[in-house]
């Protein structure tokens, strides 16, 4: 990956992470505000889970970032960035079952069925999201698999050629 392309990720990263926490302490109030004449169990409820759906993203962000750093340092092919891999997959699946209960939330309320379908939707692709991110850590198995394996061969040949 080019040196530019993981700067211009870092940079877009950067300016995710910042809005994000705008919205954390900013936004997030005004709706708490916004949301005065509702049950306050629903406000708590829906902040919160907005709040940690927030969260998630940031958690994903910065993992994101630490792997673009190995990407630069070279080091991506290393078991360590398993952790990484392992926290993205957690988070996404975090964020899946936020809104698996926001939609629950929302459904027996005066919210349109619609809407309470769309985010079920939303839910069930994040879901798979996250299994998508298994399949790729399974990629990532492999590649460094036939790394370790490419550098034990070269070593051979170094030892021979000797």
């Amino acid at each position: 990956m080019a040196k530019s392309t993981v700067i211009v990720l870092q940079v877009v990263i950067a300016l995710a992470l910042l809005g994000s926490l705008v919205v954390q302490t900013v936004i997030m109030p005004l709706v708490w505000i916004d949301l005065e004449g509702e049950v306050l169990w629903g406000r708590i409820a829906l902040v919160t889970i907005a709040v940690l759906g927030i969260v998630t993203l940031q958690v994903f962000a910065v993992c994101v970032w630490m792997l673009l750093t190995k990407i630069r340092r070279g080091s991506i092919f290393s078991p360590t960035s398993f952790r990484y891999v392992d926290v993205i997959i957690g988070a996404i699946a975090a964020a899946a079952v936020l809104m698996l209960v926001l939609a629950v939330l929302l459904a027996p309320g005066s919210v349109a069925p619609g809407v309470v379908a769309l985010v079920c939707g939303a839910a069930l692709v994040l879901g798979g999201i996250a299994l998508l991110v298994v399949v790729m850590k399974a990629l990532l198995r492999q590649a460094i698999d036939r790394d370790v394996e490419a550098q034990a061969l070269r070593s051979e040949l170094d030892n021979e050629v000797i």
